[in-house]
């Protein structure tokens, strides 16, 4: 039996009188890709904000990697080895590509506050920068600005510096939003090559991307996980069909 790196133990998430997450339990294998769908307005960036830290539950608590990190404040989150990503991509658009990297693999090696200048004369820190740059296929835009490259570009340079943090739980909020197709097949290679080397909890929309990817797959609708399975054991889930079909009607 595989590893659980992440539990999620009766998790509850209330706004005024709606419950965001009611009750949610859920359990993340080690280095399995879990995909976490649902309708629009299901509690999944919610529940997202509550694994990374930014939200505090109302009840429930979260166990990762063997401790229970429910009442830390989010940047031991992060030191405990959960790295995240948003909707919205979060990179600094007046730095190089390059330069991006470069700042989360010095925060990783514990030097963030070193004056800024000095990790650009570093050659193993920026050999390190290239290196992730490579694993997202931009190195040969290594010395471009943020600013000047496409959507779907920052959105795999988002995704290079969560890995230079070198998590043990990436948590990705929808890595595809925004895409066309060519920029979604990029990202899907991208995720694609991570399938096995690390453990990744993935909310998205676009179900060819999450079929793609997913050893498994737990669906959210109004707070609540109504099932969690393989994809083809979700594809073939009744409840599902029905969760989804009345969002499209």
């Amino acid at each position: 039996m595989s590893e659980v790196i992440l539990s999620v133990n009766d998790l509850c998430k209330r706004f005024g009188g709606v419950t965001a997450t009611d009750h949610v339990n859920l359990a993340v294998l080690k280095g399995e890709t879990h995909a976490l769908i649902g309708p629009n307005g299901a509690g999944k960036t919610t529940l997202i904000s509550q694994l990374s830290g930014l939200l505090k539950p109302d009840q429930g608590s979260i166990v990762f990697q063997g401790k229970d990190i429910t009442d830390l404040p989010a940047h031991q989150y992060c030191e405990a080895g959960l790295a995240r990503s948003f909707q919205i991509t979060s990179v600094f658009p007046d730095f190089s590509l390059l330069d991006n990297i470069a700042l989360a693999v010095q925060a990783n090696q514990g030097h963030a506050f070193r004056f800024w200048a000095n990790a650009r004369r570093d050659p193993t820190l920026r050999r390190s920068a290239h290196e992730w740059l490579g694993m997202v296929n931009l190195d040969d835009r290594a010395d471009w600005l943020a600013s000047e490259v496409s959507h779907g570009e920052r959105r795999q340079l988002e995704i290079a510096m969560a890995l230079a943090t070198e998590p043990s739980l990436l948590l990705l909020d929808e890595p595809m939003a925004g895409m066309g197709q060519e920029e979604s097949g990029a990202m899907i290679s991208i995720l694609k090559s991570l399938r096995g080397e690390k453990t990744v909890l993935l909310v998205e929309h676009d179900m060819d991307a999450v079929f793609a990817l997913a050893d498994r797959i737990s669906v959210l609708v109004y707070g609540k996980v109504i099932a969690t399975g393989s994809p083809q054991d979700i594809r073939s889930n009744s409840e599902v069909q029905r969760a989804y079909l009345g969002e499209v009607a």
